[in-house]
């Protein structure tokens, strides 16, 4: 049986929703970019606007430069942000170290599966591939091209199997944990940009999209 991640067709986003904070939200569909300011007016979110069911999701990424501690900015998937018993799949920069970005995943409500990967650079620096790879039976992230975790599926452990939307967002999260999570927020370097481009999700919709066999 081929390895049905390597299968998977993509196409450009074309449409985003912005779920709060527009005016922090810059989407431009002719060069598939999206710009997320956190500033004065806090951060924003954006998401695609329908759900998939497994597939490829993809985009370059630059976080943003100077103090960014406190701050989250991420690319990931999920049934629907607030949802208790959200299915969820992440990548999660930790604005108190850019050479680090989390991983970890959530089914039916229950994450607790965060693993810390050292990126080998900067991720204000220049752009980088990031990309979630999830199938039936397994999940890959990849950074560059570059599997950094993998995950299967286990009798009697949660997975991830609800259709989901593609999220980014960048937000103050110095309150989690006393700020031992991504820092206390200085704020001295505002405003912090955080930019996507080539930008892709699955080709379908949440019930034609699925991994090849």
């Amino acid at each position: 049986m081929a390895d049905p991640a390597i299968h998977h067709e993509t196409q450009p986003i074309n449409q985003i929703a912005i779920d709060y904070t527009p005016e922090a939200c810059t989407h431009c569909p002719e060069s598939n970019s999206i710009t997320l300011t956190y500033d004065h007016r806090g951060g924003a979110r954006w998401r695609s606007t329908t759900r998939f069911l497994y597939g490829t999701f993809s985009s370059l990424i630059q976080c943003p430069k100077g103090n960014t501690s406190g701050l989250n900015f991420n690319i990931y998937l999920s049934s629907l942000e607030g949802d208790k018993s959200q299915d969820e799949i992440d990548f999660e920069f930790l604005g108190k170290d850019k050479t680090i970005v989390q991983t970890n995943y959530y089914a039916s409500g229950t994450g607790n599966r965060e693993e810390i990967h050292d990126l080998g650079f900067d991720c204000s620096d220049a752009f980088h591939e990031y990309v979630i790879k999830w199938c039936p039976n397994f999940i890959e992230w990849l950074i560059d091209g570059k599997v950094v975790r993998k995950v299967e599926k286990r009798e009697g452990e949660g997975f991830p199997e609800k259709p989901m939307f593609l999220y980014a967002s960048i937000w103050d999260a110095s309150y989690i944990g006393d700020a031992t999570w991504t820092g206390p927020y200085m704020g001295c370097d505002a405003p912090y940009l955080c930019l996507y481009k080539d930008i892709c999700v699955p080709v379908g919709t949440a019930v034609e999209c699925s991994c090849d066999s």
